[in-house]
């Protein structure tokens, strides 16, 4: 494609790799050989986190006001590229059309936001037991982050770092995989239009082996994840005590109760297990529904099904377009095929097609009568699959939504706001959404784990994540 960046993006400059060595971009859409990206060294972290530091320097002098006004600028151009953008994101990742042009406007929105934000990020004047002393406090930046993105949302995500990031004063050295940087890379290009300084913001595609180097690196003070809990707690005990960002692996689950509306439940489940093939942190997972309404519920879900349409990404009309590489896509057939083996009721779909041009587009499932202690239920499958199981009323539904150690989000339908508080603040989630798809998200939402669970810790969205990337300074002063 016109455009298409394919080098390492250090001090403001797009450059090879020191060594030369570049690894081929796939796409999962059409199994072709779409570019040749640049794989960096030891050598190449060096200097990133080098010029990062000394931009990171500059970069926490300069007014709250400016800052804002670049991260507005940087939404600005993006929306100017937005057909660019949208259409390599979904080549590269395999994400529906309509879906890429969604992450590419939350991207641009999430610069204006946090330009908003940071703006207002005020400090307080503190009552002092000293009748001569005087206390306050203010925000400052942390200083330098690794940020570690996955391959499901490559852009949005490096957003919801690199804007609170930019907006309060810190440097960001950042490693999208190997697999999915074309988008991020190109977007990039951006930040020199928008008077981002040189060194401030650098990307350096990478896999595990060149993210632990990064965690560790001396000169890296904070890290931001998001990714699976395994990869976390790698990075968590590398980091020590380095300020992190953790946001790991959701597992739903979804509680539909006998009161409620189940047309609307069953569209919300099937639309947040084929939105990106179910490769989203807050995808339907565990479905556990009331017995006295099962039968019911599995003829909604049935008729909602409809929704899941399989086929070109480019295709306006295709929900579910393929999923982004092999290794997720074995995990959907590994938990799919104890499925099998454990008796399990598929009634719709099981399997990939053979229809496409890859082995990656995978059939819309669901599984009914899933035992509570199976795969499907007890880990993410992260793929286009809803795992239906069975309780007996509010408590059994209320225990097997907590018996899970994945605690990012879940949500409960019901008419009852009584019933709907007693789940909001007894499940063992981060955020439980009340009547809509668990896969709902709104970029001015506080959104990550719980305590007690393999979830992480600290905010992604809103103020809440410029708080968690900012170091809470008190001055005190005496006076005669």
């Amino acid at each position: 494609m016109t455009g298409m960046k394919t080098q390492l993006y250090i001090g403001g400059k797009y450059v090879d790799a020191s060594d030369g060595r570049m690894t081929p971009v796939v796409s999962p859409v059409t199994g072709e050989t779409i570019a040749r990206v640049a794989v960096p060294t030891t050598a190449d972290l060096d200097r990133a986190i080098a010029v990062a530091r000394e931009a990171q320097a500059q970069w926490r002098q300069v007014g709250v006001w400016q800052r804002a006004a670049v991260c507005r600028k940087i939404g600005e151009l993006i929306d100017t590229r937005r057909d660019e953008l949208a259409k390599l994101l979904t080549l590269e990742q395999g994400k529906p059309i309509t879906e890429s042009y969604a992450d590419v406007d939350e991207t641009a929105e999430l610069f204006r936001l946090h330009a908003e934000d940071a703006v207002r990020l005020h400090g307080e004047t503190l009552p002092a037991n000293d009748p001569h002393k005087r206390m306050w406090t203010f925000y400052q930046p942390v200083g330098t982050w690794a940020i570690i993105i996955p391959w499901n949302f490559p852009v949005l995500m490096f957003s919801e770092f690199a804007a609170p990031g930019l907006a309060t004063g810190n440097a960001l050295v950042v490693k999208p995989p190997t697999h999915t940087p074309l988008t991020l890379l190109t977007l990039v290009d951006v930040l020199n239009e928008a008077g981002v300084p040189p060194g401030l913001i650098n990307i350096l595609p990478g896999e595990g082996d060149f993210g632990a180097q990064m965690v560790k690196h001396s000169g890296i003070d904070a890290i931001g994840f998001i990714g699976s809990s395994a990869t976390a707690e790698k990075i968590v005990q590398t980091a020590g005590l380095k300020r992190t960002i953790i946001e790991a692996s959701g597992n739903g689950p979804v509680v539909v109760l006998d009161d409620a509306d189940l047309e609307a439940a069953a569209k919300a489940v099937v639309q947040g297990a084929y939105y990106n093939a179910g490769q989203v942190c807050c995808a339907t997972g565990r479905v556990l529904v009331h017995q006295a309404v099962h039968e019911d519920f599995i003829a909604a879900v049935k008729a909602a099904a409809s929704e899941a349409v399989l086929g070109d990404p480019f295709d306006k009309n295709t929900t579910l377009g393929p999923m982004n590489n092999q290794r997720t896509a074995e995990k959907v057939d590994r938990h799919l095929q104890e499925a099998k083996e454990r008796g399990f009721d598929i009634i719709i779909g099981g399997s990939r097609s053979s229809d496409y041009p890859t082995d990656l587009y995978y059939e819309f499932t669901v599984v009914d009568n899933v035992a509570p202690d199976s795969m499907l239920s007890v880990e993410e499958t992260f793929g286009p699959v809803v795992p239906i199981i069975i309780g007996a009323n509010d408590d059994e539904l209320l225990r097997l939504a907590n018996d899970d150690a994945l605690g990012l989000q879940g949500a409960v339908f019901t008419k009852d706001m009584t019933r709907a508080y007693r789940f909001v603040e007894n499940m063992r989630t981060g955020q439980v959404v009340i009547n809509e798809s668990n896969g709902f998200w709104d970029i001015n939402m506080p959104f990550g784990g719980v305590g007690g669970t393999r979830t992480g810790w600290g905010r992604i969205g809103g103020k809440h994540t410029l708080l968690d990337m900012s170091d809470l300074r008190t001055g005190v002063i005496h006076l005669d």
